[in-house]
């Protein structure tokens, strides 16, 4: 993710995921409540995986805080203390998270008064495809956004050409390998997870998915991104052959592989599986009084946000050279698309 405040960082363009983050609230809500009917603990351990940076990394942990103060209130038990572990690989911006820290648990004390108790926030680099806690650690587990990242481009997938992720034209050979490489992931995570949870412990996880169980029916958007590389291989500023050889590390699975691999794997008790769709396309601008955008405005929101995400991906394949222009084409197509739809 890209770093910092800047008109292109992570920390201003998330709006996507935190509007994830608010539909899914109610779900987490429950999963706090069923947690707290079984066991009451004077020290709560809390995991988000994936935590990345910018405003949406501490909604949860404050959501989970808010609704275990309530239930201790009217159980008229003293606050818990809280353990937040706020997980990521290394290279996201956790320096600008631990600057947060502080402002934090200052606000939660201000709204929680002499009821809130003891609460750290520690940080914690890793994949999550490892193990990263001592066994039976965890209460509550929180993922966001995160478990749709693969941990590596699968294998046998160097024919999807032209393409960056599976696509239509794709071979049938890719999104089999794309599928594999996402039951093995994902079986992994939750293996991993099953000895660092407690018993009885709860989790809740949000990833991307696909409406349609044959993957070849889908439009993703990555094929708008790989039209702008295409564009500047026309230009002479890509190679062809690096642009064949990359793909996308991640996978948007259907509902039921989803269902399928946790019950195949067996370590986990599916509560709930629910689906919703998030437009990624704001009409109105909430930082300008609710304007409507036009389409060269919105194409360059969405741009914005494939950067904040894609960008050190695409830089360290291509080089840095090419990026300002491959995302001022990417803005361009995503309007034309917009304007099609």
């Amino acid at each position: 993710m890209n770093e910092g405040d800047k008109e292109i960082s992570y920390a201003n363009n998330s709006l996507l995921q935190k509007t994830v983050i608010l539909k899914t609230r109610r779900v987490l809500e429950d999963t706090i409540k069923d947690l707290s009917s079984n066991v009451l603990p004077t020290c709560i351990k809390v995991a988000d995986f994936g935590c990345s940076s910018g405003p949406n990394t501490f909604s949860t942990i404050s959501e989970i805080v808010d609704v275990v103060h309530e239930i201790y209130r009217r159980a008229q038990l003293k606050f818990p203390k809280f353990q937040v572990f706020l997980n990521d690989l290394p290279g996201n911006d956790l320096t600008t998270i631990f600057r947060s820290v502080p402002a934090v648990l200052d606000e939660l004390k201000r709204e929680k008064g002499d009821l809130f108790g003891h609460c750290t926030i520690s940080g914690v680099s890793g994949s999550i495809y490892g193990r990263l806690f001592p066994s039976r650690s965890l209460h509550p587990i929180h993922s966001s956004c995160s478990v749709h990242w693969l941990s590596k481009v699968p294998d046998g997938v160097e024919n999807n050409k032209w393409n960056i992720y599976m696509a239509k034209s794709s071979p049938p050979n890719v999104f089999k390998a794309y599928a594999k490489q996402f039951q093995e992931d994902f079986s992994l995570f939750l293996r991993m997870l099953s000895e660092e949870i407690k018993p009885r412990g709860h989790m809740v996880l949000t990833l991307m998915g696909r409406r349609n169980p044959d993957p070849s029916t889908e439009f993703y958007g990555w094929e708008l991104l790989a039209t702008s590389l295409c564009d500047l291989v026309g230009e002479g500023l890509v190679k062809e052959a690096d642009l064949d050889s990359f793909n996308l590390p991640q996978y948007t699975p259907y509902k039921e592989e989803v269902r399928e691999i946790i019950q195949e794997e067996g370590s986990f008790e599916l509560d709930r599986l629910e689906v919703f769709e998030v437009d990624w396309d704001k009409k109105q601008d909430i930082n300008n009084n609710g304007l409507v955008l036009d389409k060269y405005e919105r194409g360059q929101k969405l741009a914005n946000i494939v950067r904040a995400i894609k960008e050190h991906l695409l830089a360290c394949h291509f080089g840095d050279a090419i990026i300002d222009r491959l995302f001022a084409r990417l803005a361009l197509h995503q309007a034309e698309h917009l304007d099609s739809k």
